[in-house]
């Protein structure tokens, strides 16, 4: 028999990535995975589907220069890395009732509930990962959950590239940071912190290093990004909870060899903690943090140290010259140093070569995922050999100093203006005045219905605006038929009896990209798609130059919208901070500044609203709480320019003109301070998943403005019947003054069906009604 009492001592590959895109080149993932749930193919074919991607992703990166010996890693997910630790550990919230077939697995099916929902429960929560635009499924644990090794997907995976010759390097979120980001369940008792069952979740994990081992991985790399932040759990409690992680994994009898990694920032007092178990390599984030001290990193002892000086999270060419010197640094002060990225690459697109549209000059300033394998591969041979990288680095040299002297980099216009702004640019009346000038101009019931933007976006549109694109559909067929849609909606809210309404947004690609093409100092990619959640994916672009807005942007369709009802339209726009987070954003100055240069274009856009009769105007900020820095020390200064932009862009507004702004997936009670100094007339805020969590924290604070905290989940396909969201709205009407109450989804409604959609929009007024009677009732 083997004895596996020593790891596989197979060294750490010199060159790694910390992981990669896992929906396909061209979305094969999402196009298998929303198939299967339509029906149209069966678990068989998308398991082929899976393998097949999961196949040509490690091909591909031996290609670039990835080949040894766990250099690719194996992480691969049907839907989320956080869901699949959940999965593989058998968590299953008691209210989802027995998920687990008999023989205690939880299937494709079950997984995919917990993500999707069912008729009669809401799926798990969602949230963002750290400060990426990807979202998780926030596990949900209580004093009773039960774990079991309820899924060997990891090894069943790393199973299938080893038959195909390919040793990849199973991934797995570490038990520390899913505990840290999981929340308390419905039935815990207060107080009671996830943390507190580690010692329940560490003989799951070593089963299933042991069959790891047994399958023949000699590495597994387990993801710790939780360290990276200043966490309300006392730092003691998380050093110890750390020791006793490692301590428990690392002595298991049959197990790979084990990577810590630890992205996203720096570890900062926790490296001593982590550096002191008996791991076998630890990743450190060195783009993003600080390169460490040889004190700090003297408790390595032996372990492989792996620097992640590629940044995994944005697309600029890396400054090989800088990160040469990190490495320098950190090889006279460790003793075994490997490269990789900072982060996963699952936050960029696959290939930049492929944009063969963007101009050459920017395209020679980008590094997507393939370009990133390449420069960690680069990188390591400079550790190896200096010489042999000297040209890469002197070309990576050129190209990012020519970047700083070209057109359109820097405009003296767009400075001057941003230069030129006062205190009084960023403030509007105090809200009462604003207030009484809305009442008179708007005159909204009590509990005022309304939509947070987006409307189904069919088949048809979307092949109207490939058609146009690629002409075969003319600019003035193509308007009529975005016409004929926004009446569409239009008319489907005057029936469903809405009281404030929104043209439905069927000329918008997407909330960003629309707003970066009508911009000056931005492109877009045609193949630049990156994972937002589960299936749903999207364009990031790139914000490479100042700012500016030569013309009107969505007047005309909210001035048509408007001229098809008496009720207000909401003109809508997306946030400052929202396009600088969900575009891949320019490195070379401050994000202040850059959201500023938005903010203006933004005022511009607002008055060209008012001018053309539109009263109701609402400015989406759902990434607000995302750029957030993981440290409490940068936290002050981001939430004071990040505010400062959104007052910027709306401070210009009449007082009779009502400002809305939108947030969603968020811990909104960290934030709520800057949420109350957006100064919007109306907050709407996702609520319907955390089953109106939120309306607590508006309590505690006072909030005195409009709110709309949501009642319709729609990142999920289920209905929410009347009485739901007549419990939603009873919730909140005991906790936030009925007077400042809107009601609303959480989220726009892009994404779902006609019909699911209206039967939930008609629940939610009927909702409406009941409440509003029982608030007349009362009142008498």
């Amino acid at each position: 028999m083997t004895d596996f009492s020593t790891p596989k001592n197979t060294p750490f590959p010199s060159a790694s990535l910390l992981g990669y895109p896992r929906i396909g080149r061209r979305r094969e993932l999402k196009k298998a995975v929303e198939a299967y749930w339509a029906g149209k193919i069966d678990a068989a074919a998308l398991d082929a589907a899976a393998k097949d991607i999961q196949l040509t992703t490690a091909r591909r990166l031996q290609e670039l220069g990835l080949a040894e010996a766990a250099a690719v890693p194996g992480t691969f997910s049907f839907y989320d890395q956080v869901l699949d630790t959940t999965a593989h550990l058998g968590a299953v919230p008691a209210r989802f009732g027995g998920l687990l077939n008999e023989a205690g697995q939880l299937d494709i099916d079950g997984y995919f509930t917990l993500a999707r929902g069912t008729k009669e429960q809401q799926p798990l929560e969602m949230t963002k990962w750290f400060d990426t635009n990807y979202h998780y499924l926030v596990p949900e644990i209580g004093p009773e959950t039960a774990f079991t090794l309820a899924s060997t997907a990891k090894v069943e995976e790393f199973a299938y590239a080893l038959e195909n010759g390919i040793e990849t390097r199973p991934y797995i979120v570490g038990p520390v940071t899913y505990l840290l980001l999981s929340k308390a369940s419905d039935d815990a008792p207060a107080g009671f912190a996830p943390l507190s069952r580690l010692e329940d979740i560490l003989p799951v994990y070593v089963r299933l290093l042991e069959k790891l081992a047994a399958a023949g991985a000699s590495w597994v790399q387990l993801d710790e990004p939780a360290l990276v932040v200043d966490q309300d759990t006392p730092a003691a409690e998380i050093e110890a909870a750390v020791a006793r992680a490692y301590e428990v994994l690392t002595s298991a009898a049959n197990r790979p060899q084990v990577l810590v990694s630890t992205p996203y920032g720096s570890l900062d007092g926790q490296l001593g903690t982590v550096a002191a178990t008996n791991i076998d390599a630890l990743h450190i984030d060195v783009f993003k943090g600080d390169v460490p001290s040889a004190a700090a990193l003297a408790g390595l002892g032996s372990k492989t140290l792996v620097a992640g000086v590629v940044d995994g999270h944005n697309i600029w060419r890396n400054d090989l010259a800088a990160s040469a010197a990190k490495l320098d640094a950190l090889k006279a002060a460790a003793g075994k140093v490997t490269v990789s990225t900072s982060t996963s690459t699952q936050h960029v697109p696959h290939d930049v070569a492929e944009e063969t549209q963007l101009p050459e000059q920017l395209r020679s300033w980008l590094a997507f995922s393939d370009q990133k394998a390449v420069e960690v591969k680069t990188l390591a041979s400079y550790l190896a050999d200096p010489a042999s990288a000297k040209s890469a680095i002197d070309e990576a040299t050129t190209v990012i100093a020519s970047r700083a002297s070209a057109d359109g980099v820097r405009r003296a216009d767009v400075r001057a203006r941003t230069e030129a702004l006062t205190a009084a640019d960023f403030s509007r009346s105090e809200y009462p005045v604003r207030a009484a000038a809305q009442e008179q101009a708007l005159h909204l019931p009590p509990l005022p219905t309304t939509t947070i933007g987006s409307f189904p976006q069919t088949s048809e549109i979307r092949s109207a605006r490939a058609r146009n694109t690629k002409g075969e559909l003319n600019d003035a067929q193509y308007e009529q038929l975005m016409k004929d849609e926004i009446r569409r909606v239009v008319g489907l809210q005057e029936e469903l009896g809405y009281d404030v309404l929104v043209h439905g947004e069927p000329e918008r690609n997407d909330m960003v990209q629309y707003f970066a093409e009508n911009l000056e100092g931005f492109d877009v990619t045609v193949h630049g798609w990156v994972q937002s959640y589960g299936s749903r994916c999207t364009r990031p672009s790139i914000l490479w130059g100042d700012v500016t807005r030569s013309a009107p942007i969505t007047v005309k369709w909210a001035e048509y919208a408007q001229s098809l009802t008496s009720k207000p339209m909401k003109g809508m726009l997306t946030g400052p901070v929202t396009i600088l987070a969900w575009s891949f954003v320019r490195d070379d100055q401050p994000l202040a500044e850059t959201a500023n240069q938005v903010g203006l274009a933004l005022r511009d856009e607002i008055a060209d609203l008012e001018a053309a009769g539109i009263k109701v105007i609402q400015v989406d900020e759902p990434a607000l709480r995302e750029l957030l820095p993981l440290r409490r020390a940068g936290q002050a200064d981001y939430l004071k320019w990040s505010v400062d932009s959104f007052r910027l862009a709306t401070a210009g507004a009449k007082d009779a003109t009502q400002i809305h702004t939108h947030l969603c997936y968020s811990e909104f009670g960290v934030i709520i301070d800057a949420i109350d100094g957006l100064d919007a007339d109306v907050t709407s805020i996702e609520a319907a998943r955390s089953r109106m969590e939120v309306v607590h924290d508006l309590e505690s604070h006072g909030f005195g403005r409009g709110v709309g905290p949501g009642v319709y989940d729609i990142h999920s396909p289920r209905v929410p019947g009347e009485r739901e969201v007549t419990e939603l709205l009873a919730t909140a009407v005991k906790h936030v003054p009925s007077r400042q109450l809107w009601v609303n989804p959480d989220c726009g409604l892009k994404t779902r069906g006609y019909a699911e959609t209206e039967e939930s929009l008609r629940n939610l007024v009927k909702a409406t009604q009941a409440i509003r009677a029982e608030l007349l009732e009362t009142a008498k």
